[in-house]
């Protein structure tokens, strides 16, 4: 080559790089852009949020698993499903909402949610019903989760324009 050797770093030149801790600290309030403190009132309402979309969905699966005559005419006559999808859609719901449950796998489960509301959406778009309520439960969603996860503004940060930071 042209005499010049290239080194590659070792990982304790690495570990000396500031960029480096915080891209391998795993916990994640001592990065700088996460808030170490969450506003109590942005908790509370995205766990209300939460909670009351949980219970949605989990009637919804838990109706599913009942499977009223009601719902089997309507899942064959009017929705063009086959009977055995019933059952593997209803866990699939159901599995979706205790991840988005979970703090841990939150992301998730908002992710699995979404798709699953897509699913709906497109069932609604295919029968021609309207379907503008099953975007708002996704939009909520993905707020409610906003509201409750720090990690979710870290990533989506929401940030005023310059003349509201003066005058606010």
């Amino acid at each position: 080559m042209n005499g010049a050797s290239k080194t590659h770093p070792t990982l304790a030149d690495l570990e000396s790089h500031d960029t480096f801790r915080r891209m391998t600290t795993p916990d994640y309030q001592t990065q700088p852009n996460i808030p170490a403190k969450q506003h109590k009132a942005l908790t509370i309402t995205g766990w209300v949020l939460t909670i009351i979309l949980s219970l949605l969905l989990a009637f919804s699966a838990t109706m599913k698993f009942v499977n009223p005559p009601e719902l089997q005419k309507d899942w064959g006559e009017k929705l063009g499903y086959p009977a055995g999808a019933l059952l593997p859609i209803a866990i699939a719901e159901a599995a979706c909402v205790v991840l988005y449950l979970i703090p841990r796998t939150a992301i998730l489960g908002a992710i699995l949610v979404t798709g699953y509301l897509g699913g709906a959406i497109a069932t609604h778009v295919r029968i021609g019903e309207p379907f503008i309520l099953v975007v708002i439960i996704g939009m909520v969603v993905w707020l409610a989760l906003f509201l409750r996860e720090p990690r979710l503004r870290a990533l989506i940060p929401i940030r005023r324009c310059a003349s509201q930071a003066k005058s606010g």
